[in-house]
């Protein structure tokens, strides 16, 4: 006699579903572990040819010419491997001299990709910033071409390093992990704005342009809204940009100022800030931050301003791409700011 099953078929679905997800996670989280254990193998390898080859230069004074016809006997004995050129050969003699401790290699820089070390050598020169955009990459999941980016804006040199008041009014580590999401200045170079823009101007441009602007923020910035009202004793109130940051597990209110910083900036802040804390903020929520992006600022004054606050504020200062203002019996005649900046992006 055939015992049928007494469970239907949706269960049976469910379990299948539940099965084909925990197994799947298991198949992407091997890929991951065996993609990290061959990079780690080749960059191992990398650093054992460079760190012999450059041994030999130093005894035996090799020169070019030995390398170059070690990269051509290597490519005959391995035809089927990439990565003996004489070019990246005299990378991997580079990379062993720059990192000559062989554990510290395997713990740190054998984590990201060649390419991304090779960058890393050919842009970075400090060895502390060198290090810093290695932990970064390692941090952040960052592609090659993030990675540049961030390179070329100079982050090393603009992360953590706006006038804010986080260590006393935000508790550890919160208040270091929020020190170090705020750069100064940010850089909108992917804005081309008149000499004298507005505000509505610089918020349109960021919107506009909002993957971008999002990237520039940096990792975890959820856009929640622009322009976004509060209704206060019957009276309406309206932040420029309101974010939820997902590190920080907080709000994030952003104020654009078409200006140099004053005093009264941090006054209204402080009023918004305030007002997200009541009418918003969930139990879990930490206290939200601010963040004030001026044109230009003082940064004395920025210090008093933010002295005796007790709501987190950043302040920090933007840079964008300005274009000259036309004679007014040109301007009809000529091509919009968002229609030249359609056309540049097409060209690149």
């Amino acid at each position: 006699m055939i015992k049928l099953s007494t469970q239907p078929d949706f269960f049976l679905s469910k379990e299948y579903k539940r099965l084909l997800k925990e197994i799947k996670a298991k198949v992407l989280s091997s890929q991951l572990k065996a993609a990290v254990a061959v990079n780690r193998e080749l960059i191992r390898l990398y650093w054992e040819i460079g760190s012999t080859v450059y041994q030999k230069q130093k005894s035996e004074g090799w020169g070019s010419k030995t390398i170059e016809k070690l990269a051509k006997d290597l490519k005959f004995t391995f035809p089927r491997m990439k990565g003996f050129s004489r070019t990246n050969i005299c990378y991997m003699v580079q990379f062993a001299k720059e990192y000559p401790d062989h554990e510290f290699v395997q713990q740190l820089v054998g984590q990201i990709p060649w390419g991304h070390n090779i960058l890393i050598m050919q842009r970075v020169n400090n060895k502390d910033e060198k290090l810093w955009y290695v932990s970064q990459t390692i941090e952040n999941g960052w592609s090659r071409s993030v990675l540049e980016t961030w390179i070329e804006s100079n982050l090393y040199q603009r992360q953590g390093k706006a006038v804010t008041n986080f260590k006393k009014t935000l508790s550890a580590p919160q208040s270091d992990l929020a020190e170090q999401t705020i750069k100064d200045p940010y850089c909108f170079d992917f804005l081309m704005l008149r000499k004298k823009f507005d505000e509505k101007e610089l918020e349109d441009g960021l919107i506009e342009h909002i993957q971008k602007f999002l990237l520039e923020l940096g990792a975890g910035f959820a856009f929640v809204g622009r322009q976004y009202q509060l209704s206060i004793s019957s009276k309406d109130f309206f932040i420029d940009l309101l974010f939820y940051h997902l590190k920080l597990r907080c709000f994030v209110v952003v104020e654009l100022k078409a200006k140099e910083f004053t005093p009264r900036d941090a006054g209204q802040m402080n009023f918004y800030l305030s007002t997200i804390d009541d009418l918003l903020r969930q139990p879990g929520d930490n206290p939200t931050i601010g963040l004030l992006l001026c044109k230009t600022k003082d940064k004395v004054i920025a210090e008093y301003a933010l002295r005796d606050i007790n709501k987190p504020i950043g302040i920090s200062e933007y840079q964008t791409k300005i274009i000259e203002s036309l004679p007014e019996n040109l301007k009809g005649s000529l091509p919009t700011i968002a229609e030249l900046e359609k056309e540049l992006e097409s060209e690149g």
